[in-house]
């Protein structure tokens, strides 16, 4: 070999190295950041009260004007797209995969948003290229324990989005999680329909779909939302957010792992 073409293969493998190295450093500031997330959140919720545990969701409307007690006398109507016992049931992809993941989430929840903007897009595509069936549920732990009514609120509008389609209750389901749109959980902002239907108007199948829009303003799918809750509250779900594989509690720092060996590669 020539001494030209020595300093040439030293240059390719010193430029392999260095992209080998930016791809395990961000990776390593995922992981970083999703312990960071949840660790932040769990010290909230002791020196707070902040309470991540499952509470009642009794507490009515936050505000809102609209009444959760009589929501729950509603006759249920299930968005289409929903499967399961009372249409509970939100399946993304991978209907017929051996595989099953189930994400436990509170729409109020920081964490669940940091979740979502680091591993939610990744942990869906994977879903949709039949890796896996991912399921998506829904509580409302923090309306129990900090009051409002923005989780459950939250839950009605995205059961209006998924009878549109589970791509529209897909990504408006991002979108609410998004650093842009999610608000400090603190400020109940998903109680709110005028702002859930603001930010509904960048999803392409919700924007000027007047069939959701009435669906939200109405609370169409409310008894659902409590219905939703109640599943939640029976899986024995004991903070936000939780994953399970397979009916197993994955640690959330350790997803990415996981969703590797399932052929999902997180950039």
């Amino acid at each position: 070999m020539s001494k030209r073409n020595s300093q040439e293969a030293k240059r390719a493998a010193r430029e392999r190295l260095r992209i080998e190295r930016e791809k395990q450093a961000k990776k390593e500031k995922m992981r970083r950041r999703l312990i960071v997330g949840t660790s932040v959140v769990g010290v909230l919720a002791i020196a707070g009260g902040v309470g991540f545990a499952v509470a009642n969701m009794e507490s009515d409307g936050g505000g809102s004007g609209k009444s959760w007690s009589a929501a729950a006398d509603k006759k249920l109507v299930k968005p289409a797209n929903a499967t399961g016992e009372n249409g509970t049931a939100v399946v993304i992809g991978g209907k017929d995969a051996k595989t099953t993941i189930d994400v436990y989430e509170d729409m109020r929840c920081p964490a669940c948003a940091n979740f979502e903007q680091q591993l939610g897009e990744p942990l869906k595509q994977g879903a949709k290229d039949g890796k896996y069936k991912l399921q998506i549920h829904l509580g409302s732990i923090i309306d129990g324990n900090m009051g409002g009514s923005g989780s459950k609120n939250a839950i009605s509008a995205l059961g209006a989005a998924l009878n549109v389609s589970t791509e529209a209750f897909t990504e408006y389901h991002s979108l609410l999680y998004s650093a842009e749109h999610h608000p400090a959980e603190p400020q109940d902002k998903f109680a709110d329909n005028d702002y859930l239907l603001d930010v509904a108007e960048n999803v392409d199948a919700l924007k000027g779909n007047k069939e959701f829009e009435q669906a939200v303003e109405k609370g169409t799918y409310d008894k659902w939302a409590l219905e939703m809750v109640d599943s939640f509250n029976d899986s024995g779900i004991q903070g936000t957010p939780t994953v399970r594989i397979n009916g197993k509690d994955v640690e959330i720092a350790t997803l990415p792992a996981e969703l590797d060996k399932l052929g999902v590669k997180i950039q």
